[in-house]
C-alpha cells in the first residue's frame, strides 16, 4: 500500500501503535431526539479505526457512551408541550415519549443500538446516569470539587469564561423539582462524600455525590478518559473549535486528573443536500432507521468511511444515491473503505440497485417470485434470494420516499392514448422491433437495434427511444431501453408493439 493509497483509518491507527499497542477507542452521543445519520458520523469512524487497529494487531477495545444523564435542554419539535413540565431533567429521569420504554433516554437509545448492530458494530454500551448511580465517578466528583479554582482558571486561560463566584463544576439533581439545570452547589464533605445545594424552585438540602447529580459537560468529558482509559475519540468540530471543549478538556485532563488526553479525530458534519447540516433538534434530518430501510449497511458505511472525517459530506438521498450503492457494489471506489465498509455475511449485489429499482416497478405487486423472474429475463443470478429480497426492499422504499419523479414509472396494462398520435415512421419503427424481439434479444443486442431501426426508419435514436417509452409507460422517458425491454415478457411487449404499429 503507497503512501497515496493508504486509507486515513490506517494512518490513525499507525500513529496510535507508536503510543502503544492497547487502546480504548471511544464514542458517544446524548439521545435527547432521533439519531440521524448525521450523528452516525461519529461511531462509524470510531468503528473504521476500531478495526484497522484489529487488522494491525493491537489489543483494542470499542465503546460507546450514552449521554443520558445529561438534562432535556427545550420542548424539541417531536414532543408534546406536556414535556415542558421536564425540562431541565436528566433525560434518564424522563418519562418515554411512546410509553414502551423505561425513560426518555431509552426510547431514542434503544433504537440507535439496534442500528448499530445492523451496521456491524457492537461496542461496549455504557449509560452515563448508570456509571454516576454505581458510584463510578465519585472520585472524579471529589477531584473536580476540591479542583474548583483550578479548573475555573484553565476555562478562563483557554475559553475566555469568566465565571461566576459560586460556579462549581458540578450540578445536582434537586429532591423536589428534579432539574440539574436549577441547583447551585453550596459546599460539599469530600470524607462523607456528600454535597449540599439549593434551588431556584426553593428547595435546599443535602445529598451523596453517588446518583445524585454530574459534573457539568467540560469537566465530565476529560473526568471519563482515565475511567475508560480513552486514548482514541472522534468528536464534532464544535468541540474542536478554539477554546472548545476539547482544548479545556486537554489541560483538565492533565492538570486535574492526571491523565494524557486522547488522540483527537475531528470530524466536519454530514450535510444534507440543498439543505445544510442535520440536527434532530430542528426536524432537518433523516433518521438512522429511514436510512437503514432505503439503503444496505454496509453502503451507509461506505458514504462514511471513504471520505477523511475533516471533509463534510454532502448527502443527496435522491439520484446521486444510485451511483452511491452501485459505486458499491462495483467496487469501483477506494478498496480500503470498502473493506472497511463490510459487515458479517455481506457481499456487494451483482445485481445493480439502478436496475434493481427498475425491476421492482416492471414486478409492481405481483410478488417476489415475479419479481424474480423479471431479474432472470436479464441473467442475473437469483441464487441469493434474502440479499435480493432485502436490496427489492431498499429500492421499494427509496421509490416511495426520494426518487424524483422521472425515475418512477408504471407499464400500462392497456395502451396509452399517445398512441394515437404516432406517425407511419414510429409505427414502422415498433413492427420492425416486434418482429426482432421474437426471436429473443438480449439487453444490449435490444439497445444497438433501436439505433439500427432509427436508420431504417428516418427516425432519429431519440425519437424511436420515446416511441418505446410511450407505448409502453404513456410517458416521453424511462429506465435503460435495451434492459427494461428485456426484463419485460417478451409476448407482452411484441403484441404491444404490434397493436401501436397498426
Amino acid at each position: 500500500m503507497t503512501e497515496e493509497t493508504i486509507h486515513w483509518a490506517d494512518v490513525i491507527a499507525q500513529n496510535l501503535l507508536s503510543r502503544g499497542k492497547k487502546h480504548t477507542v471511544a464514542s458517544g452521543i446524548t439521545p435527547s431526539g432521533p439519531i440521524h445519520i448525521g450523528n452516525m458520523r461519529e461511531v462509524v469512524t470510531a468503528d473504521a479505526v476500531y478495526k484497522a487497529l484489529l487488522d494491525k494487531g493491537a489489543d483494542v477495545h470499542l465503546i460507546y457512551i450514552a449521554d443520558t444523564f445529561d438534562p432535556l435542554r427545550k420542548v424539541y419539535p417531536f414532543l408534546s408541550k406536556d414535556y415542558e413540565a421536564h425540562v431541565g431533567k436528566p433525560l434518564s429521569e424522563i418519562p418515554c415519549p411512546c410509553g414502551g420504554h423505561k425513560s426518555y433516554a431509552e426510547h431514542f437509545l434503544l433504537p440507535f443500538i439496534e442500528a448499530l448492530h445492523t451496521l456491524g458494530i457492537k461496542p461496549e454500551v455504557y449509560r452515563a446516569d448508570a456509571l454516576y448511580k454505581e458510584g463510578k465517578y465519585i472520585e472524579s466528583i471529589k477531584k473536580a470539587l476540591t479542583s474548583r479554582d483550578a479548573i475555573a482558571r484553565i476555562l478562563s486561560e483557554v475559553a475566555g469564561r469568566e465565571l461566576e463566584p459560586d460556579w462549581s463544576p458540578y450540578n445536582t439533581i434537586c429532591k423536589e423539582c428534579g432539574r440539574l439545570s436549577t441547583t447551585k452547589v453550596t459546599g460539599f464533605d469530600a470524607e462523607k462524600e456528600t454535597i449540599d445545594y439549593v434551588c431556584k424552585c426553593g428547595s435546599a438540602g443535602t445529598v451523596s455525590m453517588k446518583g445524585t447529580g454530574k459534573l457539568n459537560w467540560r469537566v465530565d468529558w476529560p473526568a471519563r478518559w482515565p475511567l475508560f482509559g480513552t486514548t482514541v475519540e472522534p468528536f464534532g468540530k464544535d468541540h474542536a473549535t478554539a477554546g472548545g471543549s476539547y482544548d479545556t478538556g486537554k489541560r483538565i485532563a492533565r492538570e486535574i486528573y492526571n491523565y494524557e488526553p486522547p488522540y483527537p479525530i475531528v470530524y466536519e458534519w454530514i450535510m444534507l443536500k440543498g439543505k445544510g447540516a442535520m440536527h434532530s433538534s430542528t426536524g432537518l434530518a433523516i433518521s438512522i432507521n429511514d436510512m437503514l430501510e432505503i439503503v444496505p449497511p454496509e453502503v451507509l458505511r461506505y458514504l462514511i468511511i471513504r471520505q477523511k472525517p475533516e471533509k463534510h459530506i454532502e448527502f443527496d438521498p435522491g439520484l446521486s444515491f444510485l451511483n452511491l450503492i452501485d459505486e458499491y457494489d462495483q467496487v469501483e471506489g477506494d478498496k480500503r473503505a470498502y473493506q472497511l465498509s463490510r459487515t458479517e455475511g455481506t457481499k456487494p449485489s451483482k445485481i445493480p440497485f439502478r436496475h434493481m429499482v427498475t425491476a421492482v416497478q416492471i414486478a409492481d405487486d405481483r410478488g417476489f417470485d415475479y419479481l424474480l423472474n423479471v431479474l432472470k429475463r436479464t441473467d442475473y443470478d437469483t441464487s441469493d434470494v434474502e440479499a435480493i429480497r432485502q436490496r427489492a426492499n431498499n429500492a421499494r422504499n427509496w421509490l416511495a420516499k426520494y426518487a424524483p419523479l422521472f425515475v418512477k414509472f408504471k407499464v400500462q396494462e392497456n395502451i396509452p392514448p399517445q398512441v394515437k398520435s404516432f406517425t407511419k415512421e414510429q409505427k414502422l419503427a415498433l413492427a420492425i422491433l416486434a418482429d426482432e424481439l421474437e426471436h429473443g434479444m438480449s439487453g444490449q443486442e435490444i439497445h444497438d437495434n433501436l439505433y439500427k431501426i432509427a436508420g431504417e426508419t428516418g427516425l432519429d435514436g431519440k425519437q424511436v427511444f420515446e416511441t418505446v417509452y410511450l407505448a409502453l409507460l404513456g410517458l416521453k422517458s424511462g429506465p435503460r431501453a435495451g434492459h427494461f425491454l428485456a426484463s419485460l415478457e417478451k409476448d407482452f411487449v411484441v403484441k404491444r408493439f404490434k397493436e401501436a404499429s397498426l
